[in-house]
């Protein structure tokens, strides 16, 4: 699970809620992948200055009932039960390109954990770089913003299950380190917003889970 920015064109009076870090006005669109690469989930209707944690708390509020739950969450989710993020604060994700020096079992358990996300980063990446609408975007209505946005992820899934051969998802398929530049820019990005938010969520169950895990995963490195 991860949230992605994508280019809008909001009315001239409601400008100023879609305009983020970013600078220019963005959709924050909520997307689940499988480990086929296939959406299984995405939501919209969020203005770019709204951040990953409260669309996430919202979806659980609101229609838990459909949501399926991913058991993984990047930095920009809060720990809680039922869903497993990094340690927050120590190397992470891009940190380790290129490095493979880690250090505890801190680091030891967020490479592990970062090569498993990789998995969505590389689905949006392959989605936002074969849809150039999503980058440039008409002035439509809102709705029907919202409504490209779902209709490519449709189109993503079916080229994606129709099993012919395909330049860009054969590119990712044969880098396995694979992000686009959209992506890598999301990816420094995570841990700034509603900290407050995020550790009020945090669950310390969660946390001894991961201490468990990252122990084992610590050990099994020193044998």
């Amino acid at each position: 699970m991860n949230g992605s920015h994508v280019f809008s064109i909001p009315p001239a009076n409601d400008q100023i809620r879609f305009i983020g870090r970013k600078g220019y006005p963005t959709h924050n669109v909520m997307l689940v992948c499988n480990v086929d690469m296939l959406f299984t989930f995405v939501i919209v209707g969020w203005p770019g200055t709204a951040h990953d944690t409260c669309i996430f708390s919202t979806v659980l509020e609101e229609i838990k009932n459909v949501f399926l739950h991913p058991p993984k969450v990047d930095a920009g989710y809060p720990n809680m039960k039922g869903y497993l993020g990094p340690y927050k604060g120590e190397r992470y994700h891009i940190d380790f390109r290129g490095c493979n020096k880690l250090k505890g079992v801190k680091e030891t358990f967020n490479h592990a954990y970062s090569s498993l996300r990789n998995v969505i980063e590389r689905t949006i990446g392959v989605w936002k770089n074969r849809w150039h609408i999503l980058r440039d975007i008409k002035p439509f209505s809102l709705i029907k913003q919202e409504k490209i946005i779902v209709a490519t992820t449709a189109l993503h899934n079916y080229i994606r299950q129709c099993g012919v051969i395909d330049e860009d998802f054969d590119k990712c398929d044969h880098n396995p380190n694979y992000i686009s530049e959209s992506q890598e820019e999301r990816s420094n990005d995570e841990e700034m917003g509603s900290y407050t938010c995020r550790r009020a969520l945090d669950d310390s169950y969660m946390g001894r889970v991961r201490n468990q895990i990252a122990t084992a995963l610590m050990e099994n490195r020193n044998r």
